[in-house]
């Protein structure tokens, strides 16, 4: 992938570009992070999302806490120090009024890059992302005409800022994958889920898989090769769907 700087209200975010070989323009997806932020097996999933020919754009969600080395996937969680860094300095600042605010400039930087296509985009999110892709959906509806969520922590709770309460505003076809090892999403975050986008006549899907949370990148404990395999697949059948 390769760099560009996008201006956001805050300040410069560093992201992330892949373009597909060929002609554009090309149908656009955004990409939101998961939890453990910019490192290699992250820039994988946007160049590998691009070999089907889609414009991918990647922002570091974490540009707000400053440069930082690529984090240790396999004991940034379990590593008492290293959540608390984690929390503190990169989570309490990537909010979704935050990144949100930021989605608007990613949009605008699309809609001024010649080789997107113009019209509805994509997005998908993974973990924290997953999340943020669901809040995306609700916020920017005539914007985003697909939205992916794999593995996503925390989507239907009862705080008043919770994505599900967003669900009357969602006009993208919306696709959920729950790991089914995943104390961030149990089952009755599910129900609950599944109700809101139901009551609000949402296009959507929420299936299980039979693996831990952080199932789709490869450098997580986590990691599972076939709840991966299956995740590309439901997501690029999403995307033709919608943006082709």
């Amino acid at each position: 992938m390769t760099r560009v700087e996008i201006r956001t209200r805050d300040g410069v975010c560093p992201s992330y570009v892949a373009r597909p070989p060929g002609e554009g323009p090309f149908p656009a997806v955004l990409v939101f992070m998961d939890g453990v932020g910019i490192r290699p097996a992250m820039l994988e999933v946007g160049d590998r999302l691009a070999t089907h020919g889609f414009f991918v754009l990647l922002p570091d969600l974490f540009y707000r806490s400053g440069p930082y080395e690529p984090m240790n996937a396999k004991t940034v969680f379990a590593d008492p120090e290293e959540r608390k860094v984690l929390t503190e300095r990169f989570l309490s600042r990537a909010t979704p009024a935050n990144v949100m605010s930021d989605t608007r400039a990613f949009l605008e930087w699309l809609d001024a890059e010649p080789a997107v296509r113009r019209g509805g985009i994509g997005v998908v999110g993974y973990c924290m992302g997953g999340r943020l892709a669901l809040v995306a959906a609700g916020t920017y509806p005539d914007r985003i005409v697909a939205a992916a969520a794999y593995h996503p922590g925390r989507p239907a709770t009862e705080d008043p800022d919770s994505p599900h309460l967003l669900a009357p505003r969602i006009e993208a076809r919306v696709y959920v994958a729950q790991a089914m090892d995943d104390r961030s999403f149990p089952e009755d975050m599910r129900e609950r889920l599944e109700r809101a986008l139901t009551e609000a006549g949402v296009d959507h899907r929420i299936e299980p898989y039979p693996a831990r949370h952080g199932f789709v990148l490869r450098d997580t404990l986590a990691y599972d090769p076939a709840a991966a395999e299956r995740h590309w697949r439901t997501l690029v059948a999403l995307l033709d769907a919608k943006l082709r």
